[in-house]
């Protein structure tokens, strides 16, 4: 007989190791926080040029802003937070 606690049936081992590890939550959120500045740069470089705004430009901010959304998700947590509660 095993006293680990066990996973829900739903959730795979590694989803169970980056809920408990904080550096890697911050290391993974932080690369997209990063990844969308990156793109919202390059969306910026080309407004900057003083072109005409395009649906391509606007379709990167919105890119760019989901991305360091999803990173912002990925270091608060807020499912394990919530799953921690009951």
């Amino acid at each position: 007989m095993s006293t680990a606690p066990e996973a829900p049936p739903g959730e795979s081992k590694t989803r169970q190791m980056m809920k408990n590890c904080w550096s890697c939550r911050l290391i993974s959120g932080g690369g997209l926080i990063l990844s969308g500045a990156y793109v919202f740069h390059s969306a910026r470089r080309v407004m900057q040029q003083g072109t005409l705004m395009s649906m391509g430009t606007v379709a990167q901010i919105t890119f760019a802003a989901s991305l360091a959304a999803w990173g912002l998700v990925i270091i608060a947590d807020p499912l394990g937070k919530a799953q921690k509660k009951t």
